[in-house]
């Protein structure tokens, strides 16, 4: 347990564009344009069509127009459109950094909206100063399901993995994170939905490409005021947790969030369960402080040390 801090808080950085400007980075600062939507694809730019571009932020689709696993049929407008396709935010290092890893970030917001401006955005923008290569999912939010949503990081990373020499890192090198719901977004994926577990397993009807021929594998879970569980219930199920096969995990929270209890119950019973942890408590930080508090480098640090038993 320690102070936070927002001294080496990371601003909107300066070759960043307008529109992924997200202001100071500062949990103080945030406004109504915390939930505003990233911008989308141009064209019909995806995963499979398109060569990565690491001259600037990239943004794809993660499925083919009309071939995405689905068991949700979704006929009214919501956070997103009816006709909403996922997509992957990618976010390069800067220009002669050297590279450590990739790292896949999923936004809170109770599965009905994705705080990018004030959770993924910021923390991108300084992982990539670290030297990771950052990829933000826009998952599919309710009414999907989260096994939906699983089906869309799975997909960004085996984009990843496939691009591995492109983006400059070992394909093994590959984190998922998430913030609050998108914590439990990467939990499903990780108990459920990783490694060669196909679309096939979701939708029948999916029709699988030469990505799905990529395993899904991911070194590394970062749980920033999230748990593995379901929406306000972390899971204190141990046989699930050991079956899941889960890999080393990050836990940031701080004393004043209302799942504080939860969240210590659950990185004690990660002891038990044999996942490699670590953890870090911020004394009287609230539930939702993004990029802010002085977290991001020690992370960065434990995955380098993570990612380095990968060698």
């Amino acid at each position: 347990m320690r102070e936070g801090t927002s001294d080496d808080t990371l601003s909107t950085p300066e070759d960043f564009p307008a529109d992924y400007n997200y202001g100071s980075g500062l949990a103080s600062d945030w406004s109504s344009q915390a939930s505003a939507r990233l911008p989308e694809p141009e064209g019909n730019a995806t995963v499979l069509n398109t060569t990565p571009d690491l001259a600037g932020i990239q943004a794809l689709y993660l499925w083919e127009e009309g071939n995405a696993p689905a068991q949700t049929e979704v006929t009214r407008d919501g956070y997103d459109p009816a006709g909403f396709r996922p997509y992957v935010t990618a976010i390069p290092v800067r220009e002669g950094t050297d590279v450590k890893g990739a790292v896949v970030l999923l936004a809170g917001g109770a599965f009905q909206a994705r705080a990018n401006y004030t959770d993924t955005l910021p923390t991108a923008a300084h992982l990539r100063e670290l030297g990771f290569q950052t990829f933000i999912v826009d998952y599919r939010l309710r009414p999907y399901t989260q096994q939906e949503g699983a089906m869309d990081v799975a997909r960004a990373v085996r984009f990843i993995r496939k691009n591995a020499d492109a983006y400059g890192i070992d394909p093994d090198d590959i984190a998922v994170m998430g913030y609050s719901a998108g914590g439990i977004q990467a939990g499903e994926f990780f108990l459920n939905f990783d490694e060669d577990v196909l679309p096939t397993a979701l939708d029948p009807e999916y029709v699988p490409d030469e990505l799905d021929e990529v395993s899904a594998h991911a070194s590394a879970a970062g749980m920033i005021y999230s748990f593995y569980g379901r929406l306000s219930v972390a899971s204190m199920d141990a046989d699930e947790l050991r079956s899941g096969n889960l890999p080393p995990t990050f836990y940031c929270y701080g004393t004043e969030d209302p799942f504080y209890r939860q969240f210590e119950a659950q990185y004690d019973l990660m002891q038990d369960v044999g996942v490699l942890t670590k953890r870090i408590v911020l004394q009287d930080w609230p539930h939702g402080f993004g990029g802010d508090g002085g977290w991001v480098e020690d992370y960065a640090q434990w995955l380098e040390q993570v990612f380095a038993q990968n060698e």
